[in-house]
Order: C-alpha cells, then structure tokens, then sequence
C-alpha cells in the first residue's frame, strides 16, 4: 500500500540526516513529482530541538515567498501529530558540491553562466528582503537541463523577522563573511562575499580559505587570498578584481547588489573573449583543467582588519537610562554540522544537525608536565604562550605563570572565537597548558573587544593593571539591582573612561557624565560608580534581560578632548576609541584597559 503525507505521495527515500528524511513524492491532485522534507516535532522541554523547528518553518516561510526560475520553489508545509514537513520542487539533477567533489572543471562561459543564475536568484530575493546567509555549492542546484537553483534557505534572515539578531554567528566557515564571525548584523552584502567565495573556488578548483575553524576566520578576517590568475594560468586577470570587490573585507567596499555583481562579472568574461585568450578546456582529463598549485608558496597579502557594520540608530532616555538589553544568542551552524547530501538526479535539499551552544566557560584541567618533557625557561614558556594566545580575535585574556601551571583568565566571544581559543589551548606543547577559566560573552562585543585588546599586556605587572569589577564581586544582577561599578586606580594617577556596551549596540557612557564631571584619579585609588551612598548617577536592572559588556580605560591624559554623549552607537563610538587609544599609546602615556561582562536575569 502507497503511504500519505496529509494529500502527498511518498514514493521514495531521497536520503536521511540527523534531524529527519527527505521523500520523493507524488500530488495526486494535480500529477505533479515533489520534494517532501520532514523533521520530528520536538518535546515542548527541548530548547535546541525547538529551535531546529523554528529554523525549519523560516525556511519555508522564506523561500515560500520567493517564485523564481533559479530558486527551488516551496509549495507548502504542514505538521502531522509526529511531523513537520516542507513540500518543495522536485529538482531532477545534482548539486554544485557533487560536481567540484569529482574534481569536474567548467568552461569559463559555464563558470559565467552559473554564477548569473546565482546572482540573478539572488538579486530576486534580496529585492524581497530575503537573505539567504549560506550561500555555498551544496545549497547550489544543476538541473539535468543546465538550470540553476538556490536551494536551502533554512539560515535566511527576512528583513520582517526578528528571529535574527547581531550576535547570532550563522553559516558554513569557508563561505562565511568577515561580518558573519565577529557575529555581527549582516545584509544582502554577505551573500555577495559567499558568492565571491565560491566564484573563487569556480574558478581555481581551490577554496580561497583552508583549514580548521580556527585558521580559516583568522584568514578572512586578516587576510587576503592569492588572485585567482595566481593559482591557474587559465583565470584571466580581469577576474582577479571581480573576486576581490565581492570578498572586500569591509562590506560597504562590495558590489551594491547582485545584479552589480553579475554585470561585472559579463564584462569582465566579454573583455576576455574579445581579448582572444581562450577558454578552460572542457576535457576532465585535459591537465591544464585541474588546478595543480597546491604546492606553490604563495605569499600572503598585508593584513587587513575586518570593520563594523554601522548599527541602527538608537535613542536612550537620558533621565531614567535603561542599559540591560535583550540577550544575543550566538551559534555556529550551517557547514559546521551539515549532514545527510542527497544523492545526484533526486533531491534539492540536505538535512542539517544542530551545533549545541559553547560553554560558559574554556576549562583545561591541570596537567601533569611529563617526566621526559624538555626543560623549558620561564621566558621560552611566557613568549609562547603569549604569542599563542594574545591576540586572538575576539578576546581579552590575561596569563599569570604559577608556579606549577600557567593560567588565564578573561572574556571571549562565543562561537567561532570560543572555538578558536580551545583550538589554541589545546596547540601548546602540553608541558605548558594553561588552567582556564575564561568567560564566554554572549552578544556582538567582538568589535569592542578587539579595539581594546591591543593596549592590554596579557602577562602585565597587577599593579600596573587597572581592575574593574562589579560592586562585591558580583557577575550577575536582577531585575531591580543596582548596576555598580568599582574601578581601582592603577599604580598611577589617570584619567578614567568608563563604557557600558549594550546587546543592541548602543554605548551607555558611565562616566564622565555632566554630574559626575572628569577628574585625575589618585594611583590605587577606587572610584565606584553607579552608588547612590557616593554621589553621581545611578541605574538599575530593568527588562529585557541578558549580557552586556562594561569597558573601562586609565590614560595619562584625558582620553578625549571633548566629552562625548552620554549614549551613542557603537559603530559611531569604537572608531573615535580606537583612534584615541592609538594616540594615547604613540604619545607615551600610561594605558591600561579593563573589561567585565554582566548578566542581568529577572528577579528570582
């Protein structure tokens, strides 16, 4: 006996993954050969399985308001007792993915016409106020007629939505934008660098960035890949700028919109044939069709910072400031978990695992140093284990060297940094692994840790080091506490900046304030803010609830000239920081920076 979905069909399993099954089915009604993807429904308790849903159901709502010859269709959904199902068009042919696997080559006019179909869905959507967030080859389809279709829109962020926030870290690494790391909002720009990604890997048979999670976001967000015409002497040189505008670091240095993309794209291919150069050979065994520069040394490029995404703009009630703002999860998805690619000729879509969230904090157990270890001198092991961990993105962490084990402490950012900084850890030699008791900071702080990260002196002398810390040792308030911070004075006398950085990106400055007005705070001396009992300003925990960040500066001078306002966006604040901080270290003064995070939670 034939078994249902609700009116559909099922004929066939086109595969399984971790999170469900994807069928071919059949429309009785009206004859028609379909995609059914299914998932269980989950326990009302199980949080991560509920937002597996929630992803489930976006994709549909996504790509259900998209009709559009290069985008695989949806056509319905619908939940049974057990099940949540998506019905979708049945794509007869294979994925991008499936074909670069088999070391396949394209003609440059096929590379042409591929990247078109992308951009032109892609241009369809994004007009639409869909972004796709995961564009990659998997998610590419081939039709046996040589149609292209975007498939997979289970990370899309609608502009209507507010499923997605800053903070929330989505995507497959090697195709991620420098944005999409440091978890901050993205726009259809992203796409446009996944695109870039992949016309790269189109061309080269090489994906620009390689390696484990750790080595590849340190790369796209410092460095720059070798031109394609670098890697195959096949690749004309008027590509190179092509892939180098789409994968800007910065995303207002990329094309504008797809259609842009696409446009340069066919003028930089007709510039070519009517320069006479030929084309890739089609013949899969033709040598100079297969990219053979794996073993060339390359030199990098100069470094390049990735730069903040200006925020929406953000009004603060100067009388009665609210600072605990709506909690930002970060998760790593997409590439990293994905599972279950259907085989070529049956199916548009594969079934993606969910990556549980990272741990509120990176703990190493102490480790026993081997009897056969070589000796190593206090020196050889702080210059390694600084210059392991120093400067990774996204953190702020300082190294004590006791007398049996190392240790650090400090804030870093969850997801990919987090990941990053285990991966760091667990790359020293094992004579000098460190204790950890790192804090994981949930939200889109990245920008404002990386500014400051620099001045820190990650095995600095205590009495040199400002401390802040929240009044009595506190890391969580509620609903109704007072927000209090002690900044102790370091072995100096300095002027203090005190920066209280919100989940929306809204900068609350703590002090100075017109009541609390700047002054030179005597060396080792305490100033507590936010006390009523000690004069100034004060707040207190109000909804909505989650993680904020608290940066705190001691300069010789004063730190600005001009006070600033007393609540301002981040993307306005951090580039007059840095720029402050840079001046103030050129001059020679005293630095010292400090960060906490606090955790606001309702009244228990």
């Amino acid at each position: 006996m034939a078994e249902y979905l609700g009116k559909y069909e099922l004929l066939q399993i086109l595969g399984k993954g971790a999170m469900g099954t994807v069928y071919e089915g059949f429309d009785p009604i009206i004859a028609r050969r379909l995609a059914i993807k299914t998932v269980r429904l989950p326990d009302a308790g199980d949080a991560e399985a509920q937002e597996e849903l929630a992803r489930f159901k976006r994709e549909a709502q996504a790509a259900g308001r998209l009709s559009h010859p290069n985008i695989v269709g949806v056509f319905d959904y619908g939940e049974t007792p057990e099940l949540a199902y998506i019905v979708m068009e049945f794509v007869d042919g294979t994925t991008l993915k499936h074909v670069l696997d088999k070391k396949e080559r394209f003609q440059t006019s096929e590379i042409v016409r591929i990247m078109e179909g992308l951009l032109a869905g892609l241009q369809f959507s994004h007009e639409r106020g869909v972004i796709h967030r995961d564009i990659k080859p998997a998610n590419i389809m081939l039709t046996k007629s040589g149609e292209v279709k975007i498939a997979d829109f289970g990370i899309a962020r609608i502009e209507s939505s507010s499923m997605t926030q800053a903070g929330t870290m989505l995507g497959t690494p090697s195709y991620m934008s420098p944005e999409q790391f440091m978890g901050q909002t993205v726009d259809l720009r992203t796409d446009i660098y996944s695109s870039g990604v992949m016309l790269y890997q189109l061309l080269t048979g090489e994906k620009p960035f390689e390696g484990g999670l750790t080595a590849i976001m340190h790369k796209v967000l410092n460095t720059e890949p070798p031109p394609p015409s670098a890697l195959s002497v096949n690749v004309p040189q008027a590509f190179d700028s092509v892939v180098q505008r789409a994968m800007a670091k910065r995303p207002q240095e990329r094309f504008g919109s797809a259609g842009e993309f696409a446009r340069a794209l066919r003028d930089a291919f007709e510039n070519k044939v009517a320069a006479g150069l030929g084309m890739i050979a089609e013949d899969a065994s033709d040598d100079d069709a297969t990219m053979v520069a794996s073993s060339r040394t390359i030199p990098l490029a100069a470094q390049a910072a990735a730069k903040p995404v200006p925020a929406a703009s953000h009004t603060t009630n100067k009388s009665a400031p609210v600072l605990a703002k709506k909690p930002l999860p970060v998760a790593l998805l997409g590439g990293i978990g994905a599972g279950g690619l259907l085989a070529a000729g049956v199916a548009a879509y594969f079934l993606t695992s969910h990556t549980p969230a990272p741990p509120a904090t990176v703990s190493a157990p102490p480790v026993t140093v081997p009897a056969a270890a070589p000796a190593m001198t206090a020196a050889q092991r702080l210059s390694i284990l600084s210059g392991t961990l120093a400067s990774l993105p996204c953190t702020f962490l300082s190294g004590t060297d006791g007398a049996s084990q190392p240790s650090i402490t400090g804030l870093a950012g969850a997801g990919a940094p987090q990941a990053a900084l285990t991966a760091a850890i667990n790359s020293l030699p094992p004579n000098i692994v460190p204790a950890s008791s790192v804090q994981t900071v949930d939200g889109p702080y990245c920008d404002a840790l990386n500014a400051i990260r620099p001045y820190h002196d990650f095995f600095g002398k205590p009495d040199m080091q400002l401390k802040s810390s929240l009044d009595g040792g506190a890391t969580v308030l509620h609903d109704g506490d007072l927000i209090t911070v002690d900044n102790m004075m370091p072995k100096y006398a300095g002027y203090l900046e005190t920066d209280y950085f919100s989940g929306d990106g809204t900068v609350f400055h703590l002090y100075p304030t017109p009541a609390d007005t700047l002054k030179l705070q005597p060396a080792n001396s305490i100033k507590v803010l936010g006390d009523p009992a000690k004069g100034g300003a004060s707040w207190q925990v109000s909804a909505p609830y989650g993680t904020d960040l608290v940066i705190s500066i001691a300069t010789s001078s004063p730190l600005f000239s001009v006070r600033r306002p007393q609540d301002e966006n981040a993307s306005d604040y951090l580039p007059a920081l840095r720029a402050a901080l840079q001046n103030a270290a050129s001059s020679g003064q005293n630095l010292s920076v400090a960060a906490i995070q606090i955790i606001t939670q309702p009244k228990q």
